[in-house]
């Protein structure tokens, strides 16, 4: 199978810099990093991709099984990376993707030389000792509601997640990319998204990393930030003016200035 048109990948900006990867969230799509790429293009290589059931992929490679866990998102990441030849790539990943870039730079770390973790959770889930931001039983009852009426659960939660009411137009484009998903599919991805546990694979990460977090986010609280932080040997922690759980289409001036500055001092 062609990789490349697998995860529907696109090339854009200067081939002589280095490659930067784009990486979107749950029920996302490459498009929702139009407002970053402009920043890195004249500078970086810019590689863009669906995971398989979301955006452009080609939906006859989804497997239940192999996507019932990260490592199956994270196998997209190092296919692609394998079948582009990615050497020392930086990784941007929004959301349950930073948790999936940290199992791919593991899988393959000649292909990841550096990691930018936009509004990161490794748990969702609250535990002894650390706040997720949710309750085993609200995320019993987010999937139950999901699985229900995925229209009905998009319609509900996007506005939530995105944050910044008074521009309810960022809430709608969240919606509509949830509702272009198969619900199937994004039935699997949101299982394995929000019942993960990443936190003791960020104790491995040894790539220079970069945490971007908001100053309010109903997704990954500001614990869940200091948590990657503090886990992560050596990382940067950047608190973005910024709310919402997904800075690079609500604060993407803020955003795009702190991965350049990231960028910068590799």
């Amino acid at each position: 199978m062609d990789i490349t048109s697998r995860n529907h990948v696109t090339v854009t900006g200067n081939p002589q810099g280095r490659t930067v990867v784009l990486a979107h969230g749950f029920g996302c799509d490459q498009n929702m990093w139009r407002l970053t790429v402009p920043a890195l293009a004249d500078d970086y290589r810019v590689v863009l991709f669906d995971y398989v059931g979301s955006g452009r992929s080609d939906a006859s490679a989804f497997s239940e099984d192999r996507y019932s866990s990260l490592d199956g998102y994270a196998r997209d990441v190092v296919e692609v990376s394998e079948a582009l030849d990615l050497r020392e790539a930086v990784f941007v990943g929004h959301s349950v993707s930073a948790m999936i870039g940290v199992l791919a730079a593991g899988m393959a770390p000649e292909r990841i030389g550096a990691l930018v973790m936009i509004a990161p959770s490794p748990r969702y889930i609250d535990d002894e000792g650390y706040r997720g931001g949710f309750s085993a039983e609200d995320i019993d009852e987010l999937l139950a509601s999901l699985e229900a009426n995925y229209l009905g659960w998009s319609t509900a939660m996007a506005p939530v997640i995105m944050g910044n009411a008074d521009r309810p137009e960022l809430g709608d484009e969240l919606r509509n990319s949830f509702c272009a998903t198969d619900p199937d599919m994004a039935r699997v991805f949101a299982r394995t998204t929000f019942l993960s546990d990443s936190r003791d694979d960020l104790k491995g990460v040894s790539v220079p990393t970069l945490v971007l977090e908001c100053t309010q986010d109903a997704i990954a609280p500001r614990e869940v930030g200091a948590f990657v932080h503090r886990t992560i040997p050596g990382s940067t922690l950047v608190t973005l003016d910024a709310t919402g759980h997904c800075p690079h289409l609500s604060a993407p001036e803020a955003t795009n200035q702190a991965i350049v500055d990231f960028l910068a001092s590799l």
